[in-house]
């Protein structure tokens, strides 16, 4: 497969994640529950929310599709699956099941497997793994978000 056809994969693949994440998250961030929230000073306004997730994804496609050139296929797929699942999920758990402390442990799972893609993939990618960097730095900062919330409801 061409370099361009697996960007284009991932592209499908990764905004699937938010469409489906977003479906389990009803009524998500515009519902009582959430509005109701203690939320931390450093939440951001919401519609950094959909900018950032937008870049996040279009970045994380294409530090995807050079990866798949070099690591193990096998390998790839569990960790990728895994951070498919976890980003997923952790929509349902947190906006539509109001469970903030599973929540957090999920988005510490997904934030560690996610910086486990940063740091063991840099030799490897070089420059090109700073590809996956607005993902660990969003993941860092929305798991604090979920930490202050589970500590401050």
């Amino acid at each position: 497969m061409k370099h361009w056809q697996r960007v284009i994969l991932f592209l499908i693949v990764n905004f699937a994640a938010l469409g489906i994440g977003g479906l389990l998250q009803d009524p998500g961030p515009m519902g009582d529950w959430y509005q109701s929230l203690n939320k931390a000073p450093w939440t951001p306004p919401g519609w950094v929310f959909g900018t950032a997730w937008t870049l996040i994804m279009v970045c994380f496609s294409f530090f995807m599709a050079y990866l798949s050139n070099i690591e193990q296929r096998n390998k790839l797929i569990v960790l990728f699956s895994i951070q498919f699942f976890l980003n997923v999920i952790w929509n349902a758990v947190f906006f539509s099941h109001h469970m903030m402390g599973l929540s957090l442990v999920i988005i510490t799972a997904l934030t560690l497997l996610v910086g486990f893609f940063l740091f063991n993939y840099t030799q490897d990618l070089k420059t090109k793994a700073i590809l996956i960097a607005p993902y660990f730095i969003w993941l860092c900062i929305a798991t604090s978000l979920n930490a202050y919330a589970l500590l401050n409801n």
